[in-house]
């Protein structure tokens, strides 16, 4: 059951084909934010939702990368912290989302049909910061 942006932990489940104990261990180990974790009553009880294309994204990083590194590993992979790289987050109501700097290729803001181009204030930032270091 899809609920605009939401997906249920159920159909997220059946979808990548991973299991309940899976799922909670990847929160354990911080691969997935206890934030996105969202409960709504529903007219059978309450569920867990997530917002769709946050956790779609990060349960295929999670399986793209587990075969490679250790859970703990990737957890830190995920969130931007495998090494010193300057790292964008990105705070939502959904929870923080990181990118490392050098994988970010624009940052921009949209309102309407009006769209700045925000990137060089970020990349300038990063290019001070190291001077004051």
């Amino acid at each position: 059951m899809e609920d605009g942006n939401l997906i249920s932990k159920k159909d997220l489940l059946q979808t990548y084909g991973i299991s309940y104990g899976a799922l909670y261990r990847w929160k354990r180990k911080g691969l997935i934010p206890e934030d996105w974790f969202i409960r709504k009553a529903t007219p059978t009880g309450q569920e867990t939702f997530f917002p769709a294309a946050l956790i779609t994204e990060r349960v295929e990083a999670i399986m793209n990368g587990k075969n490679d590194f250790e859970l703990d590993e990737l957890a830190k992979k995920l969130r931007g912290e495998e090494d010193d790289a300057w790292v964008l987050t990105v705070s939502t109501a959904y929870g923080d989302r990181s990118f490392r700097l050098r994988d970010v290729r624009g940052v921009r803001l949209t309102k309407g049909s009006v769209t700045l181009d925000v990137t060089k204030h970020v990349t300038s930032a990063k290019k001070e910061e190291e001077s004051w270091i």
